[in-house]
């Protein structure tokens, strides 16, 4: 499912026009940066958890010239699935 799909289906969900689903979309992926950015987080119980975590600097290699090269420490963003989200991952056939 894309975005434009995401959406559609937001809109017939709640009935209202796309625009404002599009908004209100807009407006949670607005919120979720903003509480990363400020390493709060944002948990949503039973859908999931959006989080950071640190990520060490390491050793890799260049995979054209075989070359290592330095990564270096960065923070990135991590989402941990919730109980619900993964039971409805795992119910087959439904």
């Amino acid at each position: 499912m894309n975005r434009a799909e995401l959406v559609d289906a937001l809109a017939k969900a709640c009935d209202h026009s796309k625009a404002e689903a599009d908004r209100w979309l807009c407006a949670f992926i607005s919120t979720v940066e903003k509480n990363i950015k400020k390493k709060d987080g944002v948990r949503l119980v039973g859908f999931g958890t959006f989080t950071t975590t640190k990520r060490k600097a390491r050793m890799g290699r260049n995979p054209q010239t075989g070359e290592e090269i330095k990564i270096p420490a960065r923070t990135v963003p991590v989402f941990k699935a919730g109980s619900n989200l993964k039971m409805y991952a795992n119910e087959k056939g439904k």
